[in-house]
C-alpha cells in the first residue's frame, strides 16, 4: 500500500487567519514527516457563489475545475475550518459545492470526493476550539462520501496559540498534530 498524496487547506483567506496558520502547521509537520502533500490556498481559487443558472449558462467555473483536478490528484485532505456563527464558512461550503459538481458525462455528484479521507482542525479564539463548526463539516464531508477520521483537533484561545514564527505553543496540541498526520500519512499504524 502506498502512502497517500494528502491535499492542506484553509477554509478561510483572510491573511492573519487562525486557521491558515494551522494549516501551515499542519503542512510544516507533513514535510518533516516527509509526507507527500500539496498545501492548497483557497485565494487562489476565486469563484462566484454557486448558483444553478450560472452552472447551466456557463459549466462549472474553471477555478473550480482547478480544485477538482487538486482533489482528484489527492488521497487525504486536512482542512483547517473556522467557525462562522456555529459552523463553518461559506467560502469553504462554496468551494465543496462547486467542486462537487459533475461535469462529464457519467460523472456523479460529490465524486471527486468519494472515498477519501479528511482529518478536520480548527483554530478559534473562543474556548470551544471550533468545535461546533467541526461538527457541521464533518457531517457535510461524511454526506458526500468522505471518511472523516474520527479524532480532531481543536485549538481554544488560538490567539495565544501559535508562536511569533507560527508554530504551535502547546506541546500537547503540537504532539497530538503530529500524531494525528502521523497516521494520516501512513507514518505510523493506526492506534488501536
Amino acid at each position: 500500500m502506498t502512502a497517500p498524496k494528502i491535499l492542506v487547506l484553509a477554509g478561510s483567506t483572510r491573511e492573519g487567519s487562525l486557521n491558515r496558520k494551522l494549516a501551515r502547521v499542519a503542512a510544516d509537520t507533513l514535510q518533516k514527516l516527509n509526507a507527500e502533500f500539496t498545501h492548497l490556498d483557497l485565494r487562489d481559487f476565486p469563484m462566484p457563489i454557486y448558483d444553478g443558472d450560472l452552472e447551466l449558462s456557463h459549466g462549472v467555473p474553471e477555478r473550480a475545475r482547478a480544485l477538482k483536478a487538486a482533489l482528484r490528484n489527492h488521497d487525504a485532505l486536512v482542512i483547517a475550518s473556522p467557525e462562522y456563527n456555529g459552523s463553518f464558512s461559506a467560502l469553504l461550503k462554496n468551494a465543496i459545492d462547486w467542486a462537487s459538481r459533475p461535469e462529464a458525462p457519467g460523472e456523479k455528484p460529490a465524486e471527486v470526493f468519494r472515498g477519501k479521507t479528511a482529518l478536520i482542525l480548527s483554530a478559534s479564539p473562543g474556548p470551544g476550539a471550533g468545535r461546533r463548526g467541526l461538527r457541521h463539516l464533518r457531517e457535510l464531508l461524511q454526506m458526500i462520501g468522505v471518511i472523516v477520521v474520527e479524532e480532531e483537533l481543536g485549538v481554544a484561545k488560538a490567539f495565544d496559540g501559535f508562536t511569533a514564527e507560527g508554530a504551535l505553543v502547546r506541546p500537547e496540541e503540537a504532539s497530538r498534530l503530529q500524531n494525528l498526520l502521523s497516521r494520516l500519512a501512513g507514518r505510523v499504524p493506526a492506534a488501536a
